[in-house]
């Protein structure tokens, strides 16, 4: 399989602003291998997005960066009102499986089992 030349942060955010869901998916998914390379590029978006479905996508590619630098912020919208933030900011801390993202899932009812990760196949 060939693999596709990346193209950039800018461009894979144009595509996931395109109203085409298509277009949409390919700029996530062009974005998704280098999340840990755009972090701080994908906080400041996501704390200036007002799209609460690009917001989520944002924050599911924090939480797939496995970077402790993403710690604050998925730690940060534990709290938020929005049922699917607080979803993708536990997958991103169970991601995460650090110390610190261990005792935050834990002091919201969420225990270790062996592996996180495996815990969600």
């Amino acid at each position: 399989m060939k693999k596709e030349k990346f193209l950039g942060f800018e461009k894979c955010m144009e595509l996931m602003r395109k109203t085409d869901s298509q277009l949409q998916e390919d700029g996530f998914h062009f974005l998704l291998p280098y999340a840990s390379d755009y972090l701080n590029e994908l906080i400041r978006e996501f704390k200036a997005e007002k799209d609460h479905g690009l917001k989520c996508w944002l924050l599911e590619l924090i939480g797939e960066s496995k970077s402790l630098e993403s710690f604050e912020i998925l730690k940060e919208n534990l709290s938020n009102d929005s049922e699917s933030l607080r979803n993708w900011a536990i997958h991103g801390l169970k991601n995460l499986d650090s110390k610190e993202a261990r005792t935050e899932l834990f002091k919201i009812g969420i225990k270790k089992q062996k592996n996180y990760r495996q815990q969600e196949l």
